[in-house]
């Protein structure tokens, strides 16, 4: 009676202890299953591949961030892919709620026996789990805590979307993670064109990507391989036929050479990725591996011909580096950028973040501010040596180039045309230095401008961007642009997060003085403006082929060339890295010759386009030695244009029919820039 007592209160106690696992166990799956759908869905973001395309939609550039990878949609990837995964990695995938028992129960006793966690028995839903929100680490609490996102990836995404993040989250090795970026990588093709066998060589390799690897072990990868055809004949997902010509199909893997990335313009590419860190207030690691679709400004050709003028100006031998950006004036899109030589040996970008001297290219802000506030095209100064008394006593004394003066009065025509360095100065210091720095604001000049008088001469840093959008400025008629690299971003989900709104252009300078500059700049490659030396653009006359505004500076250590049509700006930087002085000649022309190849280049097969001429201007035939109205008397003459009221009121009187009579006979045909201008507008 005692042991049946016993054998009964016994079975009693295992009972309700059974009961009660039981019921915590079931009580545990509820409440995570509670806490799940408290918690919501888990987000399914992951690091993706942000590409970069041109203005013609095409791709310049990617950025992998830590990792190289980017999102393709199942319907994208080949059927043999998705197929040849499911059968090594989870057959019973879509009978499943994200655990697979049978597997499950048989791993855990292995686990047991070796007391290891050594034998995995995890579905896709974990591994993808796993991919996205845990380490690898092969512990309890990992799995616990995977089994716990399992729960919740399988209760709020269809199969599907589990299906399609885990082949693009899942690593196959070489840094290339999910099945778009290891397709590319294996066998440079995209991962909608795997074929069968090259689908089940692909799926070996998540199980242990360096031991799997075709590209480390191809006897190892190529058993594996056949094993995968094999369950995939069997499941009937391909027949005897398909297994025979997989097995046997000799597999092309990618040349290593093939795998560089895109290089259209790297200098250009890491200012689109600072500029939409800076839009999207993120991380420039963010933006990498955001899978964005960022769609810049750049036109590819552009790109190319600028490298190419680059490449076949400056020598080979010379340690010269190079600034150069080409913006479109309407808005400030930047269509082409150089940063340097070499982006190799170099990743520093001189156009956007290296600030120097400009010389005499600040000089068409200075004479902006000198026609707001009267100025003319004839206005009168005298060019001669001179020293000029500043504040506290001290002197400042400059000169011009090679020592040469008029000894005479010149026009600001003249003056800009031959880039007189005391005509500047007396205009600096009579305007007041102040009324130079407000007008270099205007155009968009953010760096720090000091109130010197030497600041007329471009003695500030600045950098090639700020001038080049200046520039702009006047090329588009005085509207306000700033210079950027990025039209659209677009993100992972399809939405557009960024777009640029242009359609606001705002009037900030005063047209008919911008066309008037303008009008003045051409002057730059004008002989008829040659005085006591030629106009700095001289050498590149015959080598263009229609109208251009521009300007040249130099410094002992930089030289520079900014000019412009209707519809491109260019600008050129060059000099040392270590600011050492220029003394080689040829070297001292690589600005100019850049710009000129390359904006030929450009406007090749365009047409010739002019200009626009805004109201209440006249244009006036202007002898450039006087200043005054030319006559038919004198040897040249060249139009100029002025507000009305502000033109000359006299004619030129110091050149007669006898003088001409004893000039070359050449010269009664000979017409300045600006007469052809005339002509042009008005005849």
């Amino acid at each position: 009676m005692k042991k049946t007592f016993l054998r009964k209160k016994i079975n009693r106690v295992m009972l309700k202890t059974l009961f009660g696992v039981a019921l915590t166990a079931v009580s545990a799956i509820l409440l995570i299953y509670l806490v799940a759908l408290l918690l919501g869905p888990p987000s399914l973001m992951n690091d993706q591949n942000t590409i970069y395309y041109s203005i013609d939609n095409k791709v310049i550039g990617e950025e992998q961030g830590v990792e190289n990878r980017y999102w393709v949609d199942l319907e994208q990837m080949s059927p043999n892919i998705i197929n040849a995964t499911l059968m090594i990695e989870d057959q019973r995938f879509f009978q499943h709620n994200g655990f697979d028992m049978k597997r499950i129960m048989g791993a855990i006793l292995k686990d047991i026996k070796t007391m290891s966690l050594k034998e995995g028995a995890s579905t896709l839903t974990q591994q993808y789990a796993r991919n996205l929100y845990l380490s690898h680490e092969k512990t309890w609490t990992r799995k616990l805590k995977e089994a716990f996102y399992a729960i919740r990836l399988e209760m709020y995404y269809s199969k599907e979307e589990i299906l399609e993040g885990y082949l693009n989250t899942v690593y196959y090795g070489h840094g290339a993670y999910g099945i778009e970026a290891a397709s590319n990588h294996f066998f440079n093709k995209s991962s909608n064109e795997l074929t069968i066998a090259e689908a089940a060589m692909l799926a070996g390799v998540p199980k242990g990507p360096t031991y799997y690897s075709p590209l480390n072990d191809m006897e190892r990868a190529t058993n594996r391989q056949k094993q995968i055809l094999a369950l995939m004949v069997e499941e009937k997902f391909i027949t005897d036929d398909d297994y025979f010509l997989a097995s046997r199909e000799n597999l092309v893997f990618t040349d290593p050479k093939e795998r560089k990335q895109l290089t259209i313009g790297p200098h250009f590419q890491d200012t689109v990725l600072r500029e939409a860190a800076k839009k999207l207030e993120i991380d420039q690691e963010l933006v990498r591996s955001g899978g964005y679709q960022i769609y810049t400004t750049l036109d590819i050709e552009m790109q190319k011909e600028l490298e190419a003028s680059v490449a076949n100006t400056i020598a080979d031998t010379s340690e010269m580096e190079v600034g150069a950006i080409a913006i479109d004036p309407k808005n400030g899109a930047i269509r082409a950028l150089v940063g340097g030589r070499d982006y190799q040996s170099s990743p520093f970008n001189r156009a956007i973040q290296a600030k120097r001297m400009p010389g005499s290219t600040f000089k068409p802000f200075l004479y902006y501010a000198a026609l707001q506030n009267g100025f003319t095209a004839t206005t009168m100064l005298m060019s001669k040596p001179t020293i000029f008394e500043i504040e506290d006593g001290n002197v400042y004394q400059p000169s011009n180039y090679n020592g040469y003066y008029a000894n005479e009065p010149i026009t600001l025509a003249q003056a800009l045309a031959l880039s007189d360095n005391i005509y500047a100065v007396k205009t600096n210091l009579y305007l007041g230095v102040d009324a130079l720095i407000d007008s270099a604001k205007r155009f968009g000049i953010s760096s720090d401008l000091p109130a010197v008088p030497s600041l007329a001469l471009g003695t500030a840093t600045v950098t090639v961007e700020e001038m080049v959008s200046g520039y702009g400025m006047l090329a588009n008629g005085g509207y306000k642009i700033d210079g950027h690299t990025i039209e659209k971003i677009v993100d992972r989900e399809g939405r557009t997060v960024y777009e640029l709104d242009d359609n606001n252009r705002k009037q900030y300078l005063n047209a008919q003085n911008t066309f008037i500059l303008t009008q003045l700049m051409t002057g730059t490659f004008d002989e008829s403006l040659n005085g006591y030396m030629s106009v700095t653009g001289i050498s590149l006359t015959d080598q263009l082929s229609r109208t251009y505004a521009g300007k040249t500076g130099s410094t002992d250590s930089d030289n520079w060339m900014i000019g412009y049509s209707p519809s491109l700006v260019a600008g050129v930087w060059t000099g040392y890295d270590d600011n050492r002085t220029i003394t080689k000649m040829p070297e001292r022309s690589y600005s100019k010759d850049i710009w000129a190849d390359f904006m030929e280049s450009a406007h090749k097969g365009q047409p010739n386009k002019h200009f626009d001429a805004p109201d209440d201007l006249v244009a006036v035939p202007i002898d450039p030695e006087t200043g005054l109205r030319a006559t038919p008397h004198c040897p040249v003459s060249t139009v100029m244009f002025f507000k009305k009221g502000t033109e000359p009121d006299y004619h030129c009187s110091e050149h007669f029919y006898g003088e001409l009579d004893s000039k070359d006979e050449g010269n009664k045909e000979k017409k300045g820039l600006f007469q052809r201008w005339f002509e042009v507008f008005f005849e």
